[in-house]
């Protein structure tokens, strides 16, 4: 039986290889707020029911059953983050957390209406694709992260990290989101970066800037 729990960590390592990251169980403890103790039964009944595997250098990684559950749900996650926000009018700092509570409940049908109604092409409210794009993949579509960016040039947001839900509000609060247009600046010393944003300056430190993807424009 494929229990909620069982889904919240198979999409959870989906996630995390999408972010281009080592899947280890502290790694995984960490992500969903959880124990070490907890994460290591959580392991051991989806290696039982043959959706992970642990290697012997403790990295995880989901067999064919498993990941075929994760991106069922990353997809219905997708498609939710989607109705809240064109439907809905939810902003779209705040749809992600709503999504991790729906999106269990969504029955096979009501996913099939949602796509019908959306399309499936489209990017969530955060610019994401529906199936985590690795960095690698990103990075060969031209975009780089915003600290990246170099001094002088002007860039589109194109996506943001969505399971921070301070950030998210952080960057509302300052005119980002995926589809601002900005100018950098300055570059300064003490890491943080200067941008024009409508006209207006404002500035970014590194980790947040780690966690937004532009485009040069």
């Amino acid at each position: 039986m494929i229990t909620v729990s069982k889904e919240d960590y198979l999409k959870a390592i989906l996630e995390a290889e999408g972010g281009g990251e080592q899947v280890i169980a502290a790694r995984l403890a960490q992500w969903l707020a959880v124990s070490a103790p907890a994460v290591t039964m959580a392991l051991r009944r989806l290696k039982r029911d043959g959706l992970v595997s642990v290697r012997q250098d403790g990295r995880v990684l989901l067999t064919p059953a498993g990941r075929k559950i994760a991106r069922q749900l990353a997809i219905r996650h997708h498609l939710i983050e989607r109705m809240l926000h064109e439907i809905f009018d939810m902003p779209w700092y705040k749809v992600h957390d709503e999504a991790e509570r729906l999106e269990h409940a969504v029955s096979g049908d009501f996913e099939i209406m949602l796509s019908r109604k959306l399309g499936d092409s489209a990017p969530c409210p955060h610019g994401n694709s529906p199936i985590p794009e690795h960095p690698r993949a990103k990075r060969n579509r031209g975009l780089l992260l915003l600290s990246e960016a170099a001094q002088g040039n002007s860039y589109m947001v194109r996506s943001v990290y969505e399971r921070d839900r301070k950030l998210l509000e952080f960057l509302e609060h300052r005119g980002i989101r995926p589809g601002t247009s900005l100018k950098i600046m300055a570059r300064n010393y003490d890491g943080t970066i200067s941008m024009l944003i409508d006209h207006h300056k404002v500035e970014l430190g590194g980790p947040a800037a780690d966690k937004i993807w532009v485009a040069k424009s």
